[in-house]
Order: structure tokens, then sequence, then C-alpha cells
């Protein structure tokens, strides 16, 4: 009697597995197709790169100093004032040099005279030798007396020349555009030939100087490719490189020179700058800048599933260049995923409206 209770719940339990297997569940309907753009994510090869901390200097920077002596009459420009090139910055008195400068004139002038009588007198004798009515020796002596004026005539001639530049050294001038970054005279001050006077840089072309492990320098070289990476993200393609041919014996690193183009970048001389060096090639994903939803701090796409069904995906990113971002997690190879998330959301919306009206 015990052995028949047994049975009975066994038997309920078959029964009801055997129904249960006949029971089918019905697979998911797909949904319509979604009215809005689409990207079939794949795999691109983009270049492998690392990256370094560097500096920002100007490519022309100069202090400039006195060439002639005198007193500083006149500073237009001080620190930090924009100057263009061929503005005077420095203007000295130039009496001394006005005073030397009529003397060389004077002596230029007696020179000329003094030669121009050499000349005729060299010709008269000459003539008076071709005739025998004087010696050969007189014609000696007025070919050195015409050869000394003409020497004399050039060394006054050299003499103007070295007079005028020092009137024209008491006038200094920017060598080309930029910031005036320090001032070493104030006006009253008498300077001497070879003093430093004023600093300034250009920042219209700039580089960036970056020390790089020796392990990686081979690489680099192979493939002579760089970019700068902004704070904001954008990427500044370098112009080239110049890798220095010798390593720091204290750290072992070579120092590498990565020129920027002429372009607004909002970088300044001094600040420490990400470089990224390109030293091979691999497969990523990279998607649409625009494609991205920030939502606080996470950053996720629309992903749109076979049956077309929407739903919003978290990803993780990578690096960004120009206007494509590089996704390390959360989207595979086929995956696909809006190019707009506004209209992506608004299918959402209408959906979900839809569902609540049905």
């Amino acid at each position: 009697m015990s052995r028949k209770v047994r049975l009975v719940p066994l038997a309920v339990v078959a029964i009801a597995l055997l129904a249960a297997c006949g029971d089918k569940t019905p697979l998911p309907v797909a949904s319509p197709p979604v009215q809005f753009e689409t990207l079939d994510v794949a795999m691109q090869t983009s270049p492998r790169e690392r990256a370094w901390d560097g500096v920002v200097e100007a490519v022309n920077q100069a202090t400039l100093s006195a060439q002639t002596a005198g007193r500083v009459l006149e500073l237009p420009f001080d620190v930090n004032d924009y100057v263009e090139a061929g503005q005077v910055v420095i203007r000295f008195t130039d009496v001394e040099q006005l005073s030397a400068s009529r003397r060389a004139t004077a002596a230029l002038s007696a020179a000329q005279a003094d030669a121009a009588e050499a000349e005729l007198s060299f010709s008269r004798t000459q003539e008076l030798v071709a005739k025998q009515l004087l010696a050969r020796a007189a014609l000696d002596q007025a070919r050195a007396r015409r050869d000394a004026a003409r020497a004399a005539l050039e060394s006054a001639r050299a003499g103007v020349s070295e007079a005028g530049e020092q009137v024209d050294y008491t006038v200094i001038k920017a060598p080309y555009s930029g910031i005036l970054t320090e001032r070493l005279v104030e006006v009253g001050e008498s300077v001497r030939p070879g003093q430093p006077l004023v600093s300034g840089l250009s920042l219209d072309q700039l580089r960036v100087n970056v020390e790089v492990p020796q392990s990686d320098i081979q690489a680099i070289r192979e493939h002579d490719s760089a970019t700068v990476i902004l704070a904001d993200g954008r990427r500044i393609q370098a112009t080239g490189l110049v890798i220095f041919p010798y390593a720091d014996p204290k750290t072992h690193s070579f120092r590498i020179r990565v020129e920027l183009p002429t372009a607004s970048t909002g970088l300044q001389p001094g600040m420490t700058v990400k470089t990224a060096f390109k030293t091979g090639e691999t497969e990523r994903i990279v998607v649409p800048a625009s494609a991205l939803v920030s939502r606080s701090e996470v950053t996720a796409v629309y992903a749109v599933d076979p049956a077309n069904r929407v739903s919003l995906r978290q990803v993780r990113i990578g690096h960004r260049a120009d206007d494509r971002v590089e996704v390390l997690a959360g989207l595979s190879a086929g995956d696909r995923i809006a190019v707009d998330p506004l209209a992506a959301l608004a299918h959402l919306t209408a959906r979900r409206t839809e569902s609540v009206n049905e």
C-alpha cells in the first residue's frame, strides 16, 4: 500500500514534464525596420601608438643685444606686448654715431679729391715719360702715389659704410613678429656693445621636445609619424620629426623634436602636451564621435539588434582622432548602431507611446 503512494507523485511529475516539453514558447516578433540611419560596426586598421609628455617651445626666440655704445632713449614696448616684424623696440642716442658718420663722409671727400689729383698727375707723367722729357723713375713715383690714393679712397668708403652701420645700430628693430618676454634695460641706461637688451619669441611656429625611451626609438624611426593631443581631444599632425642621434647617458632616453604646422593651436611655449608616436598598426573598432551619447559619466551608443529593437548600450572609448573615436569595449564587429542618437531616441519614444496606447 505504501509503495503505491510513492508512485503517484512520480507519475504526476512525469506527466507535468511531458506537458512542459510539448509547450513551445513563441519567438519574439521582429520589430518594423527603423527609420533612422544605422552603421554596421567593423574592425578598421588604425595606428598603434605610444604617448609621452613633451614641452612646447618656440622655433624663433632670441635675445637682442647692443651693437654700439649709447644711452637708451626710447623703449616703446613692455613685457607681453605684441611686436610686428620691423617695428622699433629700442632707440639709443646717436650724437656720437652721427658725428663719426660726418667725419667719415668728410674723409671720403678728401680721399676722392686726392685720388682724382693722383690720377691726373699719373697721366701727365706718363705722357712726359713717353716723350722722354722725364725719367722713368718719375713715372714709378706717380704710379705709386696713384695706387696709394686709390687705396685711401677705398678705406674712406669703408669708413663711411662702417659709420653708417653704427648709426643704424642705434635703432633696434624686431626681426620677426612675436611677444616681448623680457626687458633687460630701462630708459636712460648706458649700454655697451654685446649687452643684452630685450628677449622675445614668435608664436607662429612652435615645436615640442619629447624624451623617448631607447626601447621605442627604432619603431619611431621606422614609422616617422607623430601627433600632438590637445586638452580638448583634438589632434595636430606633426609636419616632421627630428630624432637626435644620441641618447642621454644618464636617462638613456632619446630626444625628439616634433615640428608643428603654422596654425592657431592655443599652445604656449613652456606648456606640457601629450605627444603620440606611431609604432605600428592594429585592428580596432572605430565609430563616429557624433554617434556617442554622454549621460553623466557614462558613454553609450544606441544599438539595433537583428530584430530591429533599439537599446542604449554603454561603451568604453579610447583615443579620439578628428571625428572618429576608438571603442575599447561594449561593441563587437557586426553590431549595428544608430548614426544619429537623437533620431534613435525619437524612435524609442514613439515605440513606447505606441505600446502604452495598445
